[in-house]
């Protein structure tokens, strides 16, 4: 978590995942969240692609796409 807070693209993504899927560590999908946002919003594009499949199981389809359009952007094609 050092890693993460000085502001590591990847260590805040590996984090994210996991948290999110609970491997090692306890499940906890929020902070999960929390760790690929702010990967995300720092340029990571594998972080931005996962924010979009949460968002699609959620029902969120409208940022879900939102969020894959940029992953796109950022040279992440399968997430057309």
């Amino acid at each position: 978590t050092e890693a993460a807070e000085l502001g590591s693209l990847e260590a805040h993504y590996a984090l994210g995942q996991t948290y999110y899927k609970g491997e090692g560590v306890q499940e906890d999908k929020p902070r999960g969240i929390r760790h690929w946002q702010q990967a995300a919003m720092e340029g990571d594009v594998e972080s931005r692609h996962n924010l979009g499949v949460v968002e699609f199981r959620e029902k969120n389809y409208e940022l879900a796409a939102q969020h894959w359009m940029i992953s796109v952007k950022m040279g992440r094609e399968e997430s057309l």
